[in-house]
């Protein structure tokens, strides 16, 4: 892969809404900051990682770089859970919620298009 991934659309996506998501974080009530709140934070920030660590490991194995990016598919789907419950709970207005959610939706099928075309690398 040419590109570095800070260069990634998906990553800058990812880290885009990471950082939003932090910052929505801190709003939650005072009981949430130790379980939800820390959740959606990791989860959010986790994706990044995974997919920046996922790229400096390609270097070697493509299929190292295509296990990292299954691991931040599993945290954008994590977070569209963490979503549904501050929906639930009335701790995000609906709109945004939803928002943020298609836009995690976008980004685990960005995740899922990259994890295919390092995979077709593979077998070519």
């Amino acid at each position: 892969m040419a590109k570095g991934y800070e260069e990634l659309d998906v990553y800058k996506r990812a880290f885009t809404l990471a950082v939003e998501i932090h910052k929505f974080s801190l709003t939650l009530p005072q009981i949430e900051q130790y379980a939800l709140a820390d959740q959606m934070r990791r989860a959010s920030k986790s994706i990044c990682a995974n997919i920046a660590e996922g790229s400096a490991k390609q270097h070697f194995s493509n299929a190292e770089f295509t296990r990292f990016l299954n691991i931040a598919l599993g945290s954008s789907e994590e977070m569209r859970e963490w979503l549904k419950f501050c929906n639930a709970l009335d701790y995000i207005d609906q709109n945004k919620g939803q928002n943020w959610a298609k836009e995690y939706d976008e980004i685990s099928k960005m995740i899922y298009g990259l994890a295919r075309h390092i995979k077709s690398k593979n077998s070519s």
